[in-house]
């Protein structure tokens, strides 16, 4: 059987090296890690699934693939499915971004041997950011793909002693240091959309009995730092 893989996971995984040691946290179906093996005869990979449901799918479809000797399934909770030093990339996506940091943070002690990170988060990808440059990881490349009518961020991050990625500001965790700069057709899309939606939490909160105006002074912040991304270039949504 061949893997069926949608364009944003896809996406996900031409971020990984031939030859990956991999780990997919959160693996559902395990359509990543199949779809990387049978490109990749070299590549070997965790698949962890922390719902039965889910895991028991995931085992179907790996033995439906013929890929038993390249994924192993495994049941349990975030990075407890890996052992230290196991992997040297770790996949977490299609998840909020606050569970990834989450996840992150509570097995931080088993990404001695990880040298690459790969996130997508489906909201609150500064939550992840701000996990990777206070951890010794560099945020190397970003991107961005809409599908089904929804934008995913992808968050590729290097452990680089090199580097000092504690510099990005505020704005760099919100939007991302690199789609700040190349910002492709998503990246208006979900920003307008997001601009649109925050406008609406404003004019609420400025009809509010009790204002809670530190909330409202970051969301203001906020949303003119959104419409000064958005109107940088000519042809934009707003």
């Amino acid at each position: 059987m061949k893997a069926k893989i949608s364009k944003r996971l896809k996406l996900v995984a031409s971020f990984l090296p031939a030859g990956a040691k991999f780990a997919d946290i959160g693996s559902d179906h395990a359509y990543l890690p199949c779809y990387v093996c049978q490109k990749d005869p070299t590549a070997i990979a965790v698949a962890g699934e922390v719902n039965v449901g889910p895991f028991q799918r995931a085992v179907e479809t790996v033995k439906a693939c013929d890929l038993e000797q390249q994924i192993d399934v495994r049941l349990g909770n975030g990075l407890e499915v890996i052992e230290a030093e196991e992997v040297n990339q770790l996949v977490i996506a299609g998840m909020g971004g606050s569970l990834i940091h989450d996840i992150l943070e509570s097995g931080k002690t088993k990404l001695a041997s990880v040298e690459q990170v790969i996130a997508q988060p489906n909201v609150d990808a500064r939550a992840v950011r701000k996990w990777m440059v206070h951890h010794g990881f560099t945020i190397t490349d970003e991107d961005i793909i809409e599908e089904n009518g929804h934008c995913y961020e992808i968050i590729h991050a290097k452990r680089l002693d090199t580097l000092d990625n504690k510099q990005l500001d505020e704005k760099d965790l919100l939007f991302g240091p690199i789609l700040l700069r190349s910002k492709p057709h998503a990246f208006y899309k979900k920003w307008n959309e997001e601009a649109h939606k925050l406008e609406h939490v404003l004019q609420q909160l400025k009809q509010a009995k009790q204002v809670d105006q530190k909330k409202q002074e970051q969301f203001t912040k906020e949303w003119r730092w959104m419409k000064e991304v958005l109107s940088n270039e000519t042809g934009t949504y707003y």
